[in-house]
């Protein structure tokens, strides 16, 4: 018999196999990472606006009008289409004490969950 040089049909298929596991795992964690990716993305975005209006509310010198000017729900986000900001002040008087409980939500697609912040400020 004469030395044959190359590789045998059954090599050539089992290379190809790893080869093609290997593809498909790859392209599958690119997948998820860019997933991953897009969704912090939207959670960033979504925790900035909560924080743009605590601090908004916070910097406000009116304390008496906080409830009229902020307590709304805002769904004209350009760069967000589709994003929902609510904001709810409950005002609590006890004794001497007077203080509003600010809860700012915001949902929207792409997000796993609402994300929502409540501070208290107190009166002046």
């Amino acid at each position: 018999m004469a030395n044959t040089r190359g590789f045998t049909l059954i090599e050539v298929v089992m290379a190809l196999t790893i080869l093609l596991v290997v593809m498909v795992g790859l392209v599958t964690m690119t997948g998820k990472t860019a997933n991953i990716a897009a969704v912090s993305d939207r959670q960033e975005a979504a925790m900035q606006l909560v924080n743009d209006r605590l601090d908004q509310i916070r910097t406000d010198p009116n304390y008496v009008t906080l409830d009229s000017l902020y307590g709304t729900t805002e769904t004209s986000f350009p760069t967000l289409p589709g994003f929902q900001r609510v904001t709810q002040i409950i005002r609590t008087t006890t004794g001497s004490n007077d203080f509003k409980r600010i809860t700012v939500t915001v949902s929207g697609p792409g997000l796993t969950a609402s994300v929502a912040r409540t501070v208290t400020v107190a009166a002046p």
